[in-house]
């Protein structure tokens, strides 16, 4: 059994992992609350910034980039294709396949959310110097790594 002096020590150190997960929460939270009123979720969102604006991606591609399971990604993008936020067109060079193209009101809906990320993003970096926001992205990124790597 550990005495109290001990569980304090061991409760000082930084419990990265269990700040993280908190923090993913809370950060998808604010994105979701930011979102609301424009009528998107934070996922939603992330799939339109994937999108070119002129351009198309198929599912696989939004998939890959927002690390989300294919079969979440199919499920996604039929809600934003029920919501008349994308259109589905044939791929010209695989027939099994198709590309994902935003819809002039998807557009007008990912300026919008473009500008909300934007000031949540100021929000949440208010108070911490460049050095510091580099850091944290560092260290953010090396989790996704983390988590790449053990795929392969």
């Amino acid at each position: 059994m550990q005495s109290r002096g001990a569980t304090k020590a061991a409760m000082a150190k930084p419990r990265f992992l269990h700040l993280l997960s908190r923090a993913g929460r809370a950060a998808q939270a604010v994105a979701d609350d930011g979102l609301a009123d424009i009528g998107l979720t934070s996922a939603q969102a992330g799939a339109l910034f994937v999108l070119p604006i002129d351009g198309a991606a198929s599912v696989n591609e939004v998939a890959e980039i927002l690390g989300l399971a294919q079969s979440a990604t199919s499920v996604l993008v039929q809600r934003l294709e029920q919501a008349g936020f994308i259109e589905r067109e044939p791929d010209p060079n695989d027939r099994r396949a198709v590309r994902l193209t935003l819809t002039s009101r998807g557009r007008t809906l990912r300026a919008k959310a473009i500008e909300r990320a934007h000031r949540m993003n100021s929000a949440a970096t208010r108070g911490f110097s460049a050095d510091e926001q580099a850091v944290v992205a560092r260290w953010l990124q090396h989790m996704i790594d983390l988590k790449e790597e053990g795929r392969e």
